[in-house]
């Protein structure tokens, strides 16, 4: 926990310089100006002002009170990370934050945010609920934040990296020439291209601006003749770009934008209110565009793997794979000698055998790497408290991930630790039955996954359980570990589910104070083998490392579920065992033994 005094002199700064710009109460998203999921320390506004470090939250600070809201997966984690002296805590889905800033303040106050950090959907929301109320969203020019963080961290300069088409499977100039397409199909003359994801993927670019993802920092216009205004760092362009990029694409500083902004004076723009932030669209409308709503005309096809993208993902999780087995087969006999390491020591291990791989560039998320009650929280980080160390017969969970040239990969695996005990191996069975009847699904063309989610969850609510997140979240080709728009889960996603897509697939259940499950593949969508006269889709897993069948209650499993089990470990024996030897080698012959039916 960061020290609470530091945290309540921050607050004294912070609202001096509210009470200067006349406003009531602040808006503090985990966000910034990006919209991305991770952010660069600098940008750390919202750990900044509370000492929380997960990925989703927002604090309302005014002058008497300040209040964190987070979802689920944080809400233990919120209270060991904040202190509770400064923080009154709400829940983001089940109490909702502008009703409840209204029913705080009352009429006839203001409320300010950063229009960088918040998206035009939340910007028009805001607008319409507190002003019914009486209340006025004022957008500052100055965040109250960043005039008070006085030793904020400076912005890094780190050179891009050109991709080539080994990897990314079309050329730059062929994917602007078919979202110009669509720009015009749409009816518009542009298209504002904010997601960073979207732009690395549109120019066959990455960074390393961001932890985890390999990201340029910045955001691009793209007109219907397929040229791009590309705005960044001009000094983290490295030779060669423009023979990479081909011709169409111009370079500019973030400062530039608004000048570039007025060439699009009566001009449709198409710009997605829910992933774009407001800053830049409320300048558009400044400068006399016309803006559209609509989705970012990259998200689609960048979500839909080409050919070369999908065999990358497949090479990368193979080659994960093997890295995960040889820390598994390392695990297991480090708990055979008696030596138990903490979380921190297997994390490092872990990381250590994926960076042996040449292709690998970083991770692709903080390795959740938790043992007893930690893993119990979902978002977990071993690095935020002191590292705790698995007992015997227990389980540890381990969800981790790899950024490699050719794709990107994330696995959760559960293990015993010694014998665990009855009521581990049933709700981890339960949970590996969800896992599998997803795998095992076969859906029409026009399915989402909010279609799916229930198959996931079933064995866990007809024993009165669930879990509090969702089911499955796309995944990027050596970019973005969470991607958009397919998901898996309760809520509704109207994106359906098309081949090439590489969604997760990760039930789990969570007993507070207790312990954590969750088994996580990730797979590909493709079209099914035709069992009559619906085209049907289907899953192919790409992550190949076992289950610990060590965890399994084999009374609760049903016949097809065992040759399920088998078929998959025998698929990773097959195509991740030429990649082993020695001890390894024997530990996955061992891992992925047939189970009897």
């Amino acid at each position: 926990m960061t020290n609470p005094a530091s945290i309540r002199a921050r607050h004294q700064a912070v609202r001096a310089e509210m009470e200067r710009q006349n406003i009531d109460a602040l808006v503090v998203p985990r966000a910034d100006e990006y919209l991305g999921e991770y952010i660069p320390e600098r940008n750390e506004r919202l750990c900044w002002i509370s000492g929380f470090r997960g990925s989703a939250g927002m604090v309302f600070l005014l002058a008497d009170r300040a209040a964190l809201f987070v979802d689920g997966r944080y809400t233990e984690q919120a209270r060991q990370q904040t202190s509770a002296e400064l923080f009154e805590y709400h829940h983001l889905i089940d109490e909702p934050h502008l009703p409840w800033l209204v029913k705080t303040l009352g009429s006839g106050k203001r409320v300010g945010y950063d229009p960088r950090l918040h998206t035009l959907a939340w910007q028009k929301r805001a607008l319409e609920v507190l002003g019914a109320a009486g209340v006025e969203l004022a957008a500052l020019e100055t965040n109250p934040v960043d005039a008070c963080w006085t030793d904020r961290p400076p912005a890094e300069r780190n050179a891009a990296l050109l991709l080539s088409e080994e990897f990314t499977g079309q050329h730059s100039q062929d994917k602007r020439t078919a979202i110009a397409a669509s720009i015009v199909e749409r009816g518009a003359e542009a298209a504002l291209i904010f997601a960073t994801d979207s732009v690395a993927w549109l120019l066959n670019i990455r960074g390393s601006d961001v932890p985890h993802t390999p990201l340029l920092l910045g955001f691009a216009l793209i007109d219907s003749e397929g040229r791009v205004a590309l705005f960044t760092d001009p000094a983290k362009i490295p030779e060669g770009f423009a023979e990479h990029v081909g011709e169409g694409v111009t370079v500019r500083p973030e400062s530039d934008a608004i000048e570039v902004f007025g060439n699009f004076k009566g001009k449709r723009v198409l710009a997605d209110p829910d992933t774009a932030n407001a800053w830049c669209q409320l300048a558009l409308i400044r400068a006399g565009a016309e803006l559209v709503a609509a989705q970012d005309p990259v998200i689609l096809p960048k979500a839909c793997k080409n050919t070369v993208e999908s065999a990358g993902m497949r090479a990368a999780h193979r080659r994960d794979g093997a890295a995960v087995c040889r820390f598994l087969a390392w695990l297991d006999a480090e708990v055979a000698a008696g030596r138990l390491h903490d979380e921190a020591v297997l994390a490092n291990r872990l990381y250590d055998y994926r960076a042996a791989d040449p292709l690998f560039r970083d991770t692709s998320f903080d390795t959740i790497s938790a043992s007893g009650a930690n893993a119990a929280l979902a978002h977990y980080r071993h690095s935020d408290e002191t590292p705790g160390r698995p007992t015997m017969n227990s389980i540890y969970l381990v969800d981790s991930g790899g950024q490699y040239l050719d794709g990107t990969t994330d696995i959760t695996r559960t293990v015993a630790i010694g014998e665990p005990d009855a009521e581990r191996r049933r709700m981890f069975t339960l949970v590996l039955k969800g896992h599998i009847a997803l795998d095992l699904a076969r859906f029409p063309k026009g399915t989402t996954g909010t279609q799916l989610d229930v198959l996931a969850r079933q064995f866990l609510w007809q024993a009165g359980f669930d879990y509090d997140h969702g089911t499955g979240h796309g995944v990027g080709s050596f970019l973005s570990v969470h991607e958009g728009p397919q998901r898996i889960g309760k809520a509704w996603n109207p994106t359906e589910l098309r081949p090439g897509m590489v969604i997760s697939n990760e039930p789990g259940y969570y007993k507070s104070g207790a312990y954590g499950i969750r088994c996580e593949n990730l797979v590909l969508v493709k079209e099914a083998e035709s069992v009559g006269p619906t085209p049907m889709y289907g899953f192919e897993a790409i992550t190949l490392v076992p289950f610990d069948t060590r965890l399994l209650e084999r009374s609760l499993l049903t016949a097809e579920e065992v040759g399920w089990i088998n078929a998959y470990h025998a698929r990773v024996m097959e195509e991740v065992g030429p990649l082993l030897e020695g001890e390894t080698l024997t530990w996955l012959r061992r891992a992925t033994r047939p189970m009897g039916r």
